[in-house]
């Protein structure tokens, strides 16, 4: 028994300074896979999938601005969690069977590149630990610039690049704020959702972000 439990120990220590070469290594190196890519791979081998990595320089200002305003108003003054978002959850779940998300964009990120997509309180519990770490490690652009390579967009597109060349067939660099918004209108299901041509829903939702993106006014991060 002790043999195990000394065993077991290893294992955690082991685990725990992997996860944390991985993340001091994808502060600086693009990030090539995810494992929601591999998942989809298996679900659909028919599928190909798209992703393009390109640095922040090379991604229009409009989009992050734009995934800002649809996904997370304050990230850039977090710590990885909105706990005033948290809070609402919860007070609408208590109302509601269906409650809204409050993940931020640090633990999309998170969940994006070191885990999995479907939900546990395991998982959960990996998805905090993971956006603390990159919260600590990386800078908040470099945090962003993952998300917008990463970030499932449709049905094997991947990151900004590969959904832009997609959707409108252009460099990401060259996005308009409503293509920007077109985008990040989808996140919530890039599976179901089409940035363009959009839906009479997706409009909407573009109006709205657009709106957003010129109350927030010019992104900064550090």
């Amino acid at each position: 028994m002790r043999k195990f439990f000394r065993f077991l120990l290893k294992l955690v220590l082991w685990l725990f300074a992997f996860s944390v070469l991985m993340v001091v290594l994808y502060k600086w190196v693009p990030v090539p896979f995810t494992p929601l890519m591999a998942i989809r791979y298996f679900e659909h081998p028919d599928e190909k999938i798209r992703h393009d990595w390109v640095p922040m320089e090379e991604i229009s200002p409009n989009l992050p601005l734009a995934v800002v305003a649809s996904e997370d108003q304050n990230f850039a003054s977090h710590n990885g969690f909105d706990y005033d978002a948290i809070k609402k959850a919860i007070e609408e779940s208590k109302r509601r069977k269906k409650s809204r998300g409050a993940s931020t964009i640090s633990q999309q990120t998170a969940k994006n590149v070191f885990l999995w997509p479907h939900r546990s309180w395991f998982r959960k519990g990996l998805e905090v630990y993971f956006t603390f770490l990159i919260e600590l490690i990386w800078s908040k652009e470099r945090i962003m610039e993952v998300y917008l390579n990463s970030i499932e967009m449709g049905k094997g597109i991947y990151g900004a690049e590969a959904a832009s060349q997609a959707w409108f067939g252009k460099p990401a660099a060259r996005l308009t704020q409503y293509e920007a918004a077109a985008l990040a209108a989808v996140l919530p299901n890039p599976r179901v959702y089409r940035a363009n041509p959009a839906s009479s829903y997706i409009q909407q939702r573009k109006g709205w972000i657009v709106r957003q993106m010129n109350n927030l006014g010019r992104l900064k991060l550090d």
